[in-house]
């Protein structure tokens, strides 16, 4: 009995965390979508380059957020400010979802 307790409490565990997770569709739509695009499809007349088919694998695209590219131009040569990593992976899996 005490184990299908603990399954349960692991299970309800679990769903919170992913209900309460962050979204990376409106974290996108809010920090990344002015110059990135709606889709990811870059905004040639701003010089920014699409996100949608990035060669970037989620841990680069997670660095590039939360620690910055010194090579990179503002706001990516600093990391984002207010970015939690878990909130930059979030983005990261919906950018790499845009492929």
């Amino acid at each position: 009995m005490k184990s299908k307790c603990i399954a349960a409490v692991m299970l309800v565990t679990a769903t919170a965390a992913l209900s309460w997770g962050a979204d990376g569709a409106a974290l996108y739509k809010k920090k990344c979508a002015g110059c990135h695009g709606a889709s990811g499809e870059g905004k040639p007349g701003m010089k920014t380059p699409a996100l949608k088919g990035t060669s970037m694998d989620g841990d680069q695209i997670v660095q590039k957020l939360t620690k910055g590219d010194a090579n990179s131009k503002a706001p990516h040569n600093k990391g984002i400010p207010h970015l939690s990593e878990d909130e930059a992976r979030a983005v990261a899996d919906y950018i790499k979802a845009l492929q």
